[in-house]
């Protein structure tokens, strides 16, 4: 049958119903002999199934050619044998039979594509965009990073951005599956695709098109299409072993008993369509029930691997808490103005995009601290940052930067945990900012999620080991390692696939993408950054790691159905070949089991496909 990844989705075509209609009344003048004037043969069967079942033949012949055994070369020699023992009403129902099942296929498949064009037309066209005084209406790919767009109620959002101005509640179910609409006021991010509902917001664009959340969402099911996963590639493997085996048995029958309509029967009844079809289907489906959940898949082949994940590594900052500390306690030197520790730690902080870092300068701006540029900058992962600020080294990062130039540090406060920022000037210790982060409210559940699904959990984390194994207790994670840099997350992460486990990271920033490339698969927050967005195989859009449990559920749920479908289609193709090969089976009777387990098969992974808005 087709390959249903590549084939355009179209609707039913009038070609296709004119090969069926003729095929259909056609078999019908041959059963009542309408006009046989030179019987045996008979004309309108000849002429019928030539009409009708040239694409079936040429679609033989191509696969012939490249060597690829498809189940439509088998149906091709079932169809002539038949007529070549003059079975012209088998050879004909034959052709209506997988004639109508490849339309039925097309027209499954067609629901899961339909939602990709919904996706695109989804999407605004033109975005109000404020002009100085004036509001002009402009066609999104003119809208620039940094405009400003206005959206009224009930209008499409049209780009992804922070709100400056407005407030007002947004439906934003189809980027993150969330069914409540969202509050968004000032400082909220918004994103394209959502609706607008009560009140006008005007937000500064930061991606427009393909670069949205919404856009992604996009390319990740068009990409359902086009990405083969390991088990679609033994699927198809598995479909060409059967169209062997099919011929084999049918050799085999017709020595052993020299009958012809048994062994055409053992030809007709053999299918892997189910298999080769049903397989792709799932794929798409899934992956764009996931996206409609707000979880980027970037392909069926990290769906798969995501279906068989034992062991979950995650991060903390930014992936358990919301990634937004805040200072909680400045601690200066002896002689030292806490503002001075903030006003040196937040300027050497000024280009960094580091959580800890914004909430530093954030704590700065608050006190009316007045900041200026450093004149040199250079970040260190896994350490800290040094600045040249006013002619002076300025050193601002953990006690492992300090210690390495030599700077005595004093003990941390025992009653406080939090991530601690030290900062010094000149060789000379300054001080020490605490931070502290919330952790996600829905992360203990999804903790215990996973490990409801048998899933290992680990918590690995730069960190301090006090601030590691309070948010660890919070969250019900027994496994701890704290004070990591990048590179030891990334041993850490190796020597567990080494180990046999297949391993899923979840991060955030960019020192979790070494370690986001080296698992079997990456799993990164959508407020996290470019760099380990792009590392990783899935985003999580709304930052729920609810979400991804619920797409490990599906993509787990898909695993089981292609397999049924496979169990499906051996045990189907092994008893009717066996019934087929005794005489229990007429060449009628072979193709109505052939297409109706193959529909059964295509049904049951159309299961997988989205329902609705929401999926």
């Amino acid at each position: 049958m087709p390959d249903l990844a590549s084939d355009a989705a179209r609707p039913f075509a009038p070609v296709q119903a004119a090969r069926i209609a003729v095929a259909a009344l056609a078999a019908a003048a041959v059963w009542f002999e309408v006009w046989e004037p030179l019987a045996p043969l008979s004309l309108i069967g000849v002429a019928a199934l030539i009409f009708a079942g040239w694409p079936i033949a040429r679609e033989a012949a191509s696969n012939l050619l490249a060597r690829r055994m498809t189940m439509e070369l088998s149906m091709t020699i079932a169809i002539v044998a038949a007529a070549s023992i003059s079975e012209f009403f088998t050879a004909l129902v034959v052709t209506v039979f997988v004639l109508v099942a490849e339309e039925l296929e097309r027209l499954t498949a067609a629901r899961g594509r339909r939602a990709i064009g919904d996706l695109v037309e989804f999407v605004p066209r033109e975005a109000r965009v404020r002009r100085g005084s004036a509001v002009v209406t402009l066609a999104v790919d003119a809208v620039a990073i940094g405009d400003r767009v206005l959206v009224i109620p009930g209008e499409r959002i049209p780009v992804d951005g922070a709100v400056v101005e407005g407030h007002s509640t947004v439906d934003q179910s189809r980027i993150t599956g969330e069914s409540m609409p969202a509050e968004k006021t000032v400082g909220s991010f918004a994103y394209a695709g959502s609706i607008n509902q009560d009140g006008a917001i005007e937000i500064v664009v930061e991606r427009v098109g393909r670069d949205t959340s919404y856009g992604r969402i996009i390319e990740a099911v068009e990409s359902a299409e086009r990405s083969r996963a390991p088990v679609q590639r033994l699927a198809d493997r598995l479909a060409g072993y059967l169209v062997y085996f099919a011929f084999a048995a049918a050799a085999t029958t017709f020595l052993v008993t020299g009958d012809v309509r048994d062994t055409i029967s053992v030809i007709i009844v053999a299918g892997a369509c189910g298999i080769a079809a049903g397989t792709p289907l799932a794929i798409l489906g899934a992956i764009g029930r996931a996206a409609r959940m707000g979880a980027i898949v970037k392909g069926g082949m990290h769906l798969e691997t995501l279906g068989r994940i034992d062991t979950v590594v995650l991060d903390k900052t930014g992936t358990l808490t919301f990634g937004e500390p805040r200072v909680q306690a400045v601690h200066a030197a002896p002689g030292i103005a806490e503002d001075e520790v903030l006003r040196l730690a937040a300027a050497a902080e000024l280009r960094s995009e580091h959580p800890l870092a914004r909430a530093v300068v954030q704590a700065a701006e608050a006190r009316g601290v007045a900041l200026v540029e450093p004149a040199a900058f250079t970040n260190t992962l896994g350490r800290g940052i040094t600045a040249e600020i006013a002619g002076a080294q300025v050193l601002v990062g953990n006690r492992r930067l300090l210690a390495e130039t030599g700077i005595a540090v004093p003990a941390p406060h025992a009653a406080e945990i939090g991530s601690e920022v030290l900062v010094a000037q000149a060789g000379r210790y300054l001080g020490q900012i605490v931070l502290a982060d919330r952790v996600r409210p829905e992360a203990h559940d999804a903790i215990a999620g996973l490990t409801a699904l048998g899933i290992r959990t680990l918590l690995l984390t730069g960190d301090s080991a006090a601030v590691a194994d309070a948010v660890a207790r919070q969250i019900g994670i027994a496994e701890v390692e704290a004070g990591l840099l990048p590179e030891h997350k990334l041993a850490r992460v190796a020597a567990l696939v080494a180990g046999g486990r297949v391993v899923a990271m979840v991060g955030d920033g960019i020192n979790d993408a070494p370690a986001l490339s080296r698992a079997d698969l990456g799993v990164a927050m959508g407020s996290g950054t470019d760099v380990a967005q792009e590392s990783a195989d899935i985003v999580l859009l709304g930052n729920d790691l609810l979400k991804f449990v619920d797409t490990v559920r599906l993509a787990r749920r898909t695993r089981a159905i292609i397999w049924q479908n496979f169990a499906g289609t051996l045990g189907v193709d092994l008893i009717g070949m066996a019934l087929a090969a005794a005489g229990f089976l007429s060449p009628l009777v072979a193709a109505s089991i052939h297409v109706g387990s193959e529909m059964v098969f295509l049904l049951n992974s159309a299961r997988l496909l989205p329902r609705g808005s929401n999926g």
